[in-house]
């Protein structure tokens, strides 16, 4: 199934982004591993609630990809390491040029930033770093290589807009395609804007408010706060938070995942990921099961860490955040699963003796059309009609959204 849209995930060297991305891939490794695509690219699983628990269908959803457990569903997209953001990325320094080129293809970004301030600019180690500076410093560095290069060519673009008799859309989208932009993007871009002027007697400052603008269309960006666990991360939180939209930012400790996640696959402890809940052997012996739920024993070095874990991270803040990273990057993106099947009574996709539901989901965005999704999973076949569930017909122009035309079945032909 398509695995579109793209997160990137951004951020300077020694912030965390590889424990980062590393506890994103590893969600599902007991269903299915570590999925490389290249180098850059990884699968990462975005927990949703499936539309088996609405139908009361739970023990039958067997995902083709993923898995679901009691109703809470595990979806595939696709995460890309972006490399190289150092100062001055847009000029071309350090891994710059390529940096820029790898975001261009990304939807939405994930920004990690070391909320404890004990790596600086370049990502040596020192204390008392100011955080803020590095959200400002990625949005500056992605506005400065778009406004550089629409400036580089203003005056040609002028000239062509006016001979041509373009539209202010028209002539953005020509420009700004190389970012991966739609139409819709710079109409929306512009809608925001309510510009009077014509594009031909725009000022720089009306041109630098149109690059903003885009850059907050075009690159919706999570900020994820990590190492929360540092002592000096609160000062830092609280100041970030002034200053940011608090909608923008997860605190989460990539490293206490990865822990977690490693001491659960090895059998010492019960994990609930994206939760506060950590059980030990102990624990379990200690609420009345005798066996320990079959957990082994944890020697004394981790179990100590496992309590301060719990105090200064799961207790505190919740979870360790890292669930929440990608569910807040589907958020600020609108993405809607949508579950295509074969049967809208039975939610079978295969042969009419298979008692599996909801083998496939895929994640579309927000405002999407039935057709719009027909599209995306059915390629260029002839669509005759539209079922949803119940086997009530759809019109294609419907928009689809959670709970609503989000299950449906593509009956081929003309």
């Amino acid at each position: 199934m398509p695995r579109d849209p793209l997160i990137g995930l951004v951020g300077k060297p020694s912030a965390g982004k590889s424990s980062t991305l590393n506890s994103l891939t590893d969600a599902m490794s007991k269903v299915g591993g570590f999925t490389t695509i290249d180098p850059q690219r990884a699968i990462g699983y975005l927990q949703i609630d499936c539309a088996c628990a609405r139908y009361g269908v739970s023990d039958r959803c067997k995902p083709n990809y993923g898995a679901c457990v009691n109703g809470r569903r595990s979806v595939p997209i696709e995460l890309l390491d972006v490399a190289g953001l150092v100062p001055g990325a847009h000029q071309g320094k350090g891994l710059g040029n390529k940096f820029l080129d790898d975001l261009r293809h990304a939807d939405a970004l994930i920004h990690v930033v070391d909320v404890s301030g004990t790596t600086d600019a370049e990502g040596k180690n020192t204390r008392g770093y100011d955080p803020s500076v590095d959200i400002a410093w990625l949005r500056s560095e992605i506005v400065a290589w778009i406004k550089g290069n629409l400036m580089e060519k203003w005056g040609s673009i002028k000239r062509r807009h006016i001979a041509v008799k373009a539209t202010a859309v028209e002539t953005l989208q020509n420009q700004f395609s190389g970012y991966g932009s739609t139409s819709a993007v710079v109409a929306r871009t512009l809608d925001k804007l309510g510009l009077k002027e014509p594009l031909e007697e725009w000022s720089e400052e009306t041109i630098d408010r149109v690059v903003n603008a885009f850059t907050d269309e075009k690159f919706p960006t999570v900020i994820a706060l990590n190492k929360i666990d540092h002592p000096d991360a609160d000062k830092n939180i609280a100041k970030i938070a002034k200053m940011q939209d608090p909608n923008s930012i997860v605190l989460c400790s990539a490293i206490s995942e990865i822990f977690l996640r490693k001491l659960a696959k090895q059998g010492y402890i019960r994990y609930t990921e994206g939760s506060e809940f950590v059980d030990t052997r102990e624990d379990l012996i200690a609420d009345g099961d005798p066996d320990g739920g079959g957990l082994k024993e944890l020697d004394e070095k981790n179990r100590t860490r496992i309590e301060n874990l719990k105090d200064m991270v799961l207790y505190r803040f919740g979870s360790t955040g890292v669930v929440q990273v990608l569910s807040k990057a589907a958020e600020i993106l609108g993405l809607v699963p949508v579950f295509p099947v074969r049967n809208t009574t039975t939610f079978s996709s295969g042969s009419g003796d298979s008692k599996a539901v909801f083998r496939d989901c895929v994640l579309v965005k927000k405002n999407s059309t039935v057709a719009d999704v027909a599209r995306k999973i059915m390629g260029d076949a002839p669509i005759a009609y539209v079922e949803g569930a119940g086997g009530i017909r759809v019109a294609e122009d419907q928009i689809v959204s959670v709970g609503k035309n989000d299950i449906l079945s593509f009956k081929v032909g003309k």
